[in-house]
């Protein structure tokens, strides 16, 4: 049946896809009998805490929201957020004939489609409706051709679905009673962190070595062109057979690894390069290879990730976010895929345009063909690449900033995959003499030629290392023969020292956990997201720098629960999720196994399930972790680093022992940075508690103090002081002014300090007016009108009559005059704007004058890179304009009825009233409950994957 056939027939079909761009998208490609509606993402899901459980279960099923007594059956509950959609859905199904479910094809729109069917419980026809691109054409054809919900799909969707749940909700708890309260364990998550801490780990270890080698510059004695160069650098490669030693011959220690090879310092290094001055050289070898370099297969998510972060400097999540945008627009295939197919449509589209852009000389005979690298990939699925079976241009699409940097990314690396290999000689020249005490030393040059770019025309891919090579450029060597005399230039000694190993970006964390097959790679972008926003992982720039916390969680897991967090059991742990989504094991045995370590339960073959066992043994006893243990780091010369509460801090000495000392530790800095040199300087910072003296009235020391948000001023109340519960005191706090600092602040400007909020006095109608100090300075405050001081000073001597002058003023409306920008960045590569970083009200963010972007936690306006600004305004940008909650228009009564009204009314708020009241009493207690159930629940809810 034709999409607009059913209209003649008088039907009406339904078709339900997860976003309203989809479905707006989807609209306009069928006919007038087709209604469009979106589920807006999952309806139903596991409960986020015990309150959103139905009331007839209790305990753990209640704990869990999954009854692991009775085959692992999951308590699915409509998320309260979607309850009118739902409802929405379904008046629109009363009214319709067909319901088409057109969620995405992967296992998460899969199991959306079938929550669905489960919630709406259609009573006509139902069509899974699939399609791997948004246009005319697919869209027509899908609903032509719809499939069956695939329940295999969606039982390994819903294994992985508990699995998570039950490892972020038993594990997490852990870490509250052990590191600190609101943190959260995954799957994926906490092997993804561990990867970060240990790669921190291998730098705190780390010891540099430095070694010299020399440079030579030889020239050939003729007049060089562009093709044959006149000259050529060469490094010092042997020394009488001997091979000199580079950054590779010394391993993490610092010391050689390989024996063999000669190790120049300093001064060996320069007495060479003053022997070999006069030395004449000969070329001894010319070593001429082909050089052939084929295309990148088109992009699969984690590559388009890789990708977009080298050179567009997009972070995973805002890649993932524009992705989406251009997907549901009709421009890209769907972009969560781990193939790198392409269909035969999109193949013929590729040469054609291989051949219109580039001519026929970079077409190859044979169409290309990349088969799937990635284990498990979902081959159904085609590579990211532009839609339809003609590829727009660029410059066709109309597309602005970032998406149409991220289509022309994707487009370009289509075309180029379809385009003949890259062609060309790479050459190995080696350069002897002997120098004046008779040592024979060798320098070797290596040149690289292009004689055919082939796919290079269109699209060269980015390296994770910023001093890489990249594959299009050219090293051109003179033309030389062996035997032919060159003259030494200039020879050089140069000095070296080996680097630690990087620290992940997140485009060399995306492909680590690719390689180790950790996780599913559609996953990896929130992933990501997760431990930063949980605080595992700050930016600086674009490396990923584990926190001190991090240390703290890694810790407990390895010790404790070290299998959980084994690269190779999470990974084998992927592989039993695939064979189940195969048929070939099945869920329930697998998570008994998992969950409860019962062999006779498993049902499942050792060989493949024996990396399995025994969560809830493992979350049940501990007694034997140490929370402070491993919670402490030693840094060196009895100096501890220790994970607290309230943040990282060092330690040396006992508490309460003579010549303890304690700092806290910067939450910024990098766990490779502290040194006991570090340290030291810490404890020599004013720190702890400075006495000021007694309070005249009460009686209470009064001491001043560097908090983690700054100084600040308390007094100590007296031992027994009740601090919780009703009758609990607080003692008066308040920060410095800014121009007070710890050694010079005395007993009466703390005493100031701490009288604030002073009366200034009432108006005329009696209101009183106070001077405040508040998060954005010093007002003042009478009644909800509240007027801005120039200064803090202005707070103890403001008068009554100063401060009923501001009030008469009118209140300043629109903006105060623009600060200056507190430092330049450069200019934004998408708006071509310049970008600044202001102080806001809520801190310092980046702008290029369209979009502005807070920065985060970790970034510091001293301190941040250009990148790291463009990369925030890009994850800004994909976000999206923030929507506007529209208010609601009040409808008024007409005024004939006004009377009638005004009684019925009456009567209805008393009846009102006192059900309400009576529904209020009943109900206390469980709302209570369910507010405490909430709280617990919140920290693991994100404890996803």
């Amino acid at each position: 049946m034709s999409p607009t056939s059913e209209t003649a027939q008088g039907g009406r079909r339904l078709v339900i896809v997860e976003s309203p761009a989809k479905a707006k998208t989807i609209k306009g490609y069928l006919g007038p009998g087709y209604v469009v509606e979106a589920s807006v993402g999952h309806i139903r899901d596991l409960p986020n805490g015990a309150a959103e459980v139905p009331e007839r279960y209790t305990g753990e099923v209640r704990r869990l929201g999954v009854d692991v007594e009775h085959d692992f059956q999951p308590i699915y509950v409509v998320n309260a957020d979607k309850k009118a959609q739902v409802r929405k859905l379904k008046e629109l199904l009363a009214e319709s004939d067909e319901l088409f479910l057109a969620t995405d094809e992967d296992r998460e729109g899969e199991a959306i489609a079938w929550h669905l069917q489960e919630v709406l419980k259609p009573k006509v026809p139902v069509h899974r409706m699939v399609f791997h691109e948004i246009t005319k054409d697919a869209i027509r054809d899908a609903v032509a051709n719809p499939r069956e919900l695939n329940q295999r799909m969606v039982d390994a969707q819903e294994t992985r679905r508990i699995l998570d749940r039950l490892y972020g909700y038993e594990v997490s708890p852990v870490l509250w009673k052990k590191v600190m309260p609101k943190l959260s364990a995954g799957r994926v998550q906490s092997v993804a962190t561990r990867l970060v801490v240990e790669r921190e780990r291998e730098r705190i270890a780390f010891r540099s070595a430095e070694y010299w080698d020399l440079t030579g510059t030889f020239s050939t004695g003729r007049a060089g062109d562009p093709s044959d160069p006149s000259t050529l650098v060469a490094r010092l490669n042997t020394v009488d057979g001997k091979r000199v030693a580079q950054g590779r011959d010394f391993g993490a220690n610092g010391q050689l690894k390989n024996a063999e090879v000669l190790h120049l310092d300093e001064a060996n290094a320069r007495a060479l390069a003053a022997a070999l001055a006069d030395s004449s050289f000969a070329v001894r070898s010319v070593e001429s290879k082909p050089y052939r370099r084929s295309p990148y297969a088109p992009f699969r998510t984690t590559t388009l990730q890789q990708e977009a972060s080298r050179k567009l400097g997009f972070g995973a999540k805002a890649t993932m976010q524009v992705a989406q945008k251009l997907y549901e627009n009709g421009f890209i295939t769907y972009m969560r895929t781990d193939s790198t197919t392409l269909s035969d449509t999109a193949v013929a589209a590729a040469r054609a345009q291989v051949t219109q852009l580039y001519g026929a000389d970079y077409l190859p005979e044979k169409a290309r063909v990349y088969a799937g690298k990635v284990k498990n990939a979902q081959e159904a699925h085609e590579a990211i690449r532009p839609s339809g079976d003609r590829f727009r241009t660029p410059a066709e699409t109309g597309l602005t900033g970032d998406q149409f940097r991220l289509y022309e990314l994707i487009w370009k690396r289509t075309v180029a995959s379809q385009m003949k290999d890259a062609t060309g000689n790479s050459v190995t020249v080696r350069i002897g003499g002997t120098a004046r005490d008779g040592r024979d030393a060798e320098f070797t040059a290596s040149g690289k030629t292009i004689t055919f770019h082939g796919f290079m025309k269109a699209y060269v891919e980015g390296a994770d290392d910023p001093n890489a090579e990249l594959d299009d450029r050219e090293r051109r060597l003179p033309q030389v023969a062996e035997g032919d005399a060159l003259a030494a230039d200039e020879i050089t000694a140069d000095g070296h020292a080996t680097k630690p190993p990087a620290r992940y970006t997140e485009a060399s964390l995306v492909k680590e956990l690719e390689e180790r097959e950790i996780g599913r790679p559609s996953t990896y972008a929130s992933i990501i997201g997760t431990i930063l926003d949980r605080g595992y992982v700050f930016k600086k720039g674009t490396a990923l720098v584990p926190s001190f916390l991090s240390f703290a969680v890694v810790n407990l897991l390895e010790k404790h629960f070290g299998r959980l967090v084994d690269y190779d059991f999470t990974a084998k742990m992927e592989d039993d999720l695939d064979r189940i989504a195969r048929g070939e094991a099945q869920a329930v045995p697998w998570l008994k196994r998992f969950y409860f370590g019962s062999e006779e339960a498993s049902g499942i073959v050792p060989a493949d399930g024996d990396h399995l066992g025994g969560l809830k043994e493992l979350v049940t006893d501990l007694g034997a972790i140490d929370a402070r243990e491993i919670s402490s780091f030693p840094v060196g010369e009895g100096i501890v680093l220790r994970v607290g509460r309230y943040g990282p801090y060092v330690e040396r000495g006992e508490k309460d022992a003579e010549g303890h000392q304690r700092a806290d530790v910067p939450d910024d800095l990098a766990p490779d940075e502290l040194t006991v040199a570090y340290a030291e300087e810490l404890f020599a910072k004013p720190s702890g508690e400075f006495q000021l003296g007694a309070d005249p009235v009460s009686g209470n020391q009064i001491v001043a103090k560097d908090g983690r948000y700054g100084p600040y001023v308390t007094e100590v109340l007296p031992e027994g002081t009740p601090k919780t519960g009703k009758n609990a005191v607080k003692p008066r706090t308040a920060s410095l002014f800014k121009s007070m600092s710890l050694d010079t602040v005395t007993l009466d400007d703390a005493l100031k300090l701490m009288s604030l909020p002073r009366t200034v006095g009432t108006d005329a109608e009696g209101v009183e007016i106070t001077a405040q100090n508040g998060r954005y300075g010093p007002y003042l405050k009478k009644g909800t009108d509240s007027r801005s001081l120039e200064s803090e000073e202005q707070l103890f001597t403001i008068t009554l009559d100063e401060a009923l002058a501001i009030y008469a003023q009118p209140k300043a409306r629109g903006r105060a005059a623009a600060k200056p920008p507190l430092k330049e960045l450069g200019t934004d590569p998408v708006s071509e704007r310049p970008v600044v970083v202001k102080d806001g009200r809520f801190g310092p963010y980046v702008t290029d004058g369209e979009t502005n972007a807070t920065l985060r936690r970790d970034d510091d306006v001293e301190t941040i890179t250009p990148e790291r600004g463009y990369e925030l305004l890009a994850e800004k940008r994909a976000k999206g304009p923030a929507k506007k909650t529209a208010k609601k228009a009040v409808k008024k009564a007409p005024a004939k009825k006004a009377t009638t009204a005004k009684k019925t009314a009456a009567k209805k708020t008393a009846a009102a009233k006192t059900t309400t009241a009576k529904k209020t009493a009943a109900k206390k207690t469980t709302t209570a409950k369910a507010a405490a159930a909430k709280k617990t629940a919140a920290a693991a809810g994100s404890a996803e994957e």
